[in-house]
């Protein structure tokens, strides 16, 4: 039962940060201002799809990271309260920064993305 319980846990931790990374592209991308109507819905489509693709690909990115450092470091640290959980919520938060700044060189200034 422990086992299930830590399972369910960490498919909310990825759930919270693959909607980050949909948030990031959101932000990144800016409001869709393509009219949805005749020939421009198909470009209202490619910009959705590709809203949720690449932000599910950087959130898959941070809920990895996430994982490997919880398992590692901090289910060692600490306890299963609600400071725990605003700790880990935090943190997620610090790699989302940190993803989307290493996102942010690699497709501004080294042109590789």
């Amino acid at each position: 039962m422990k086992a299930l319980k830590q399972i369910f846990t960490y498919l909310i931790w990825i759930a919270v940060s693959l909607i980050l990374g949909i948030v990031y592209m959101r932000i990144l991308l800016g409001p869709n201002k393509v009219p949805s109507e005749g020939l421009w819905y198909l470009f209202h489509i490619f910009y959705n799809l590709g809203l949720l693709h690449i932000g599910a690909r950087i959130g898959g990115v941070m809920a990895f990271l996430f994982i490997i450092l919880d398992v590692f470091y901090l289910k060692k640290k600490l306890k299963n309260n609600i400071q725990a959980t605003i700790t880990r919520f935090i943190l997620l938060l610090g790699i989302a920064m940190i993803v989307g700044v290493v996102h942010y060189i690699l497709e501004k200034v080294v042109d590789v993305i």
